[in-house]
């Protein structure tokens, strides 16, 4: 099982690595770009786990926080994303994901999530079902209409208490008053230093602790409960689609090779090749929002 099998890296620990995995997957494939082939294979499937990442949110203008994007001020977004960084200095911190909230506020679902919410209700009438197993935390897939997501890392419109742990849904624009304009990405913009007792304050009966984004950091243990849900998605679908993910964040990356290894069929969606491509039986390169609707739209294959 993967996700019982933690011998070679901490399944439920968010970490980023360009290391290859070798070996215990799927011996390495000729990937094709047949669509015609695809489409036979997917009118064949019943259940169908796709899992995306930053690509799909690139779609709709979302920075992918890698290239160009990497850093925010003068950090790497990575490095602000710690848990080590918010207890070091949480107004920083909120400042970065203020600024990413706002970002995502105005943003919409992309011709990816609005063709995946569609699939999902097509072949739900079908008698078919359809998994989002993303790694995104802006919630575009929900606002397309997705009902069936497994939010690995999170979600920025969720915050968690530090003293209670009570999570809720927050979606306040700006989350606090001292955040109002702040977060600016620049590189000479100044630290806005807001006073720990002025950030996001729990509102759970005499609590009052600070809160922080219900976001898996790296370094941290993604949820339980969620990687439960996951587990039993990659082990029980016959088709999975890896859209848009670089596939070199863990766990998430080991999840389409691992489905790979029982012979069920991956194809990947990516403007390039992934670290992850051999493994998989197809690859179609290009932009999601031109390849993925094309590929899940209804064809005459389709069963019904």
């Amino acid at each position: 099982m993967l996700l019982r099998n933690r011998a070679v890296v901490a399944l439920g620990l968010r970490m980023c690595s360009s290391h290859v995995t070798k070996g215990p997957l799927a011996d390495a494939v000729k990937h094709s770009s047949d669509m015609s082939e695809f489409h036979e294979v997917f009118s064949k499937a019943k259940h169908i786990a796709i899992i995306t990442g930053a690509g799909v949110s690139a779609e709709s203008g979302v920075p992918t926080f890698r290239g160009k994007n990497e850093k925010w001020r003068k950090w790497l977004s990575q490095d602000l994303a710690t848990p080590e960084a918010f207890s070091r200095d949480p107004s920083r911190v909120w400042e970065f994901y203020h600024y990413r909230r706002e970002l995502v506020m105005n943003k919409k679902p992309s011709a990816v999530h609005l063709a995946l919410a569609e699939c999902e209700a097509r072949l739900k009438k079908q008698g078919r079902s359809v998994v989002i197993i993303t790694q995104c935390i802006d919630d575009l897939h929900c606002q397309a209409g997705s009902k069936h997501v497994l939010n690995v890392h999170g979600s920025l419109m969720e915050t968690r208490c530090m003293s209670c742990g009570h999570v809720s849904v927050n979606k306040r624009s700006p989350i606090c008053a001292p955040l109002k304009n702040k977060g600016d990405p620049g590189p000479d913009v100044p630290d806005a230093q807001i006073p720990v007792d002025k950030l996001p304050r729990c509102e759970e009966r005499e609590c009052n602790g600070l809160l922080r984004p219900n976001v898996v950091f790296f370094g941290e243990t993604l949820d339980s409960h969620i990687l439960t849900k996951v587990e039993k998605e990659i082990e029980t679908c016959d088709l999975c689609l890896v859209v848009g993910t670089s596939s070199i964040v863990y766990p998430a990356a080991m999840f389409g090779p691992r489905i790979a290894s029982r012979g069920v069929p991956v194809a990947e969606f990516n403007i390039h090749t992934t670290p992850k491509s051999e493994y998989f039986m197809y690859h179609f390169q290009g932009p999601c929002g031109t390849t993925l609707p094309q590929a899940l739209a209804q064809h005459e294959s389709e069963v019904f």
